[in-house]
């Protein structure tokens, strides 16, 4: 049985008390008030049962005959009534599951117990007692499984309350205005106070604080954001105020795609929740089939009451609501790990694939790397420091606007104090120029030096060519008129990416990397993380046929991208991945998207996708097998050795099952999908 399925069972009873949507929230609310009502009345039912009295050794008095007949209809009615009510459907789809068989077994007992307290039949088909506890344990069950389903519906409600409902809007002359946050505009300007959630999506143009993203990124360390660089709607600056412009509202939002992604995994189906429905429908008929066999079998051994009595357990004991539950459970529960984790799954057979991918294939700008250029080396010559060179170069570019100049200003910021510079003046082509201490201080490329008639030290050669080698770029530091230091700067490797390797590595995983870099600079980032291969130099609507190329070799593969220009290669991969949610968090290329920028994120997703099938194909073989052991026991197969299954018991035993699968799944929630160094 599909989520689907259950969802035809709850959709009556949401109809009979006004729930709409798919709030299983309220549906465990529904089940819980009918358990706790059930149990109340089924407990005066079991107590004035004969059977059960003969058992403990008292007397049931005459006065309390109509104890059982009396709460028993009550408890079947209203007990009863989710999976009565579930039978229409399913017979007008043709498509006779379990709720068919809960519900064909209800009526039997009821039956049959009201025909014997009337006296038509004997009392041996008396069976309120029975009845009743079936109701109580299989209602239990429900409100097991719908709570646990409501728990992974809530991570909805969970983002969405993330957002605040007023923003601190600037208006001309920076006036603050606190309006709806349903009213912000992209392009206008927001003040974000320490403590403040952010309204909308947006970068930062004013200020700096410490941003905890844990709501979406699942990570718990704050991440410093400065101008220039975006912040998320519904995370937290920490210790100070920013202004933010925004860029994306409403629908647009990043918290607004994972909310829809969340959605769209919870109503998804998967091969793994397939194969559940075709189980339970097999089991429908190998059940009934089972139970017309019983009846035959027994009437004709001349007992009509044992006919009675064994079809009734053969159609309890073979309800396959454990097996309905065992698939549908485990998927709500890793779609709701897996959304607090900041992996966000679009598609359910994605994340069941990803424990066979072989090889990761990962593109380099913007997942392995940063995407952006950084300082990775400083050379200075004889009389300089590196820092002073890195001191000087910081001051001049300090004033431009360039991402090369805000990698040295960054760098040198994180030193000492940016020095003081007069005079900037933008050389076109060549470098920038600017007044450091009164000196003439020149940062900038080998045209730099052509134009001021320069030729670089000696001592400088060795160095910058290694640099060169590798494809960073490299700026020299011109201090009045002679050459003191060189600064190199490469697309910086994100910290994170080498223990991504290694790890995945570490698991039997072959790491290749696709990149349009040349073969030198993908060589030298391949070199420093210890990839297994490197496609270089590969246009970016070629990056798939890397991925065929891998493919054609007999390798599953998981491909890894920023979900833009690697669309082709995450669409064509057995497994597509798209690293960094930001605005594009739904895109339609990648199956599994990550909020974070962290590529260890991936053997987040692995240790998921492996948990998870672990937990359904544990759930499936015991529903499946419990079942297939026990119909042969309720029909009576032993009872040439004296042991007979009674009704009571296959209830009992079959909700158990029920009971058993649903902590099971359960489990799956202390699986750690937290990153490791």
């Amino acid at each position: 049985m599909s989520a689907s399925d259950h969802g035809t069972h709850t959709s009556h009873d949401r109809t009979d008390h006004g729930h709409g949507g798919h709030d299983h929230g309220d549906h465990a609310a529904v089940f819980r008030v009918r358990f706790w009502w059930s149990l109340a009345l089924a407990l005066p039912v079991v107590l004035t049962s004969h059977m059960v009295a003969g058992w403990f050794g008292y007397e049931v008095p005459g006065a309390l005959t109509w104890v059982p007949p009396v709460l028993g209809t009550v408890v079947y009615l209203y007990g009863g009534r989710p999976f009565l009510s579930a039978v229409r459907p399913e017979l007008q789809d043709r498509k006779p599951g379990m709720m068919t068989l809960v519900a064909m077994a209800l009526t039997v007992a009821f039956v049959s117990s009201l025909l014997a307290s009337l006296g038509v039949v004997g009392t041996q088909l008396d069976f309120w007692w029975e009845l009743v506890l079936l109701v109580v344990v299989m209602l239990l069950g429900h409100w097991v499984e719908m709570r646990a389903l409501g728990q992974a519906s809530g991570a909805l409600e969970a983002l969405a309350a993330l957002l605040p409902d007023q923003a601190e809007r600037l208006v001309d002359g920076g006036e603050v205005t606190e309006v709806a946050v349903t009213d912000l505009r992209a392009g206008e300007t927001v003040l974000v106070r320490s403590g403040g959630r952010v309204p909308a999506d947006g970068t930062v143009v004013s200020g700096r604080a410490a941003f905890d993203e844990s709501m979406i990124t699942g990570e718990s360390t704050t991440v410093t954001r400065s101008d220039g660089d975006r912040v998320v709607a519904g995370t937290v600056a920490t210790d100070s105020s920013v202004r933010v412009r925004v860029d994306a509202v409403g629908e647009d939002t990043t918290l607004a795609g994972i909310q829809r992604l969340v959605s769209e995994a919870q109503e998804s189906r998967s091969r793994s929740q397939a194969l559940a429905d075709r189980a339970a429908a097999l089991l429908f008929w190998f059940a009934l089939g089972a139970a017309v066999i019983t009846a035959i079998v027994w009437t004709a051994l001349g007992d009509a009451g044992s006919a009675v009595e064994r079809t009734v357990t053969v159609l309890v004991i073979a309800c396959p609501h454990a097996l309905g539950l065992a698939i549908p459970l485990v998927i709500a529960i890793s779609t709701t790990m897996s959304a607090r984790n900041g992996i966000l799954v679009k598609d359910r057979l994605t994340l069941e694939r990803t424990r066979l991918a072989d090889t990761v294939l990962f593109d380099k700008t913007g997942t392995l790397t940063k995407g952006t250029p950084a300082v990775d080396g400083t050379a200075a010559v004889a009389g300089y420091s590196d820092d002073t060179v890195l001191a000087l170069a910081g001051a001049v570019e300090s004033d431009s606007e360039h991402p090369l100049a805000r990698a040295v200003v960054r760098a040198a910021g994180e030193v000492g104090d940016v020095l003081r510079a007069d005079g900037f003046e933008s050389l076109t082509g060549r470098g920038v120029r600017a007044t450091v201490d009164g000196r003439t201080v020149h940062v900038g490329g080998p045209s730099l030096l052509d134009s001021l008639g320069l030729f670089e030290p000696s001592d400088l050669v060795e160095r910058t060519d290694a640099w060169r080698s590798q494809g960073s770029t490299v700026l020299h530091v011109v201090d009045d008129g002679a050459v003191v230091g060189a600064l190199s700067l490469a697309d910086e490797v994100r910290p994170e990416s080498a223990a991504a390797v290694r790890q995945l590595q570490g698991r039997g995983v072959r790491v290749a990397m696709v990149t349009g870099d040349a073969r030198n600079v993908a060589d030298a980032v391949a070199a420093r993380l210890g990839l297994d291969e490197v496609f270089a130099q590969v246009l970016p609507d070629q990056k798939d046929a890397a991925v065929r190329d891998l493919q054609e070799r007999g390798n599953r593969v998981a491909m890894v991208g920023d979900g833009v220009n690697d669309a082709p290669a995450l669409a064509r991969a057995d497994v597509g991945i798209a690293i960094g949610a930001g605005t594009d968090v739904a895109i339609e290329s990648a199956g599994i998207v990550l909020a974070s920028d962290d590529p260890r994120g991936v053997l987040s997703v692995r240790a998921l996708s492996r948990a998870g099938y672990r937990k359904m194909v544990q759930n499936l073989v015991w529903a499946a097998g419990y079942n297939v052991v026990a119909v042969p026991l309720a029909a009576g197969a032993l009872a040439p050795i004296g042991f007979v299954l009674a009704p009571a018991v296959g209830a009992v035993l079959m909700s158990l099952s029920t009971i058993i699968v649903a902590l099971n799944a359960q489990l799956l929630r202390r699986v750690d999908l937290r990153p490791t160094e």
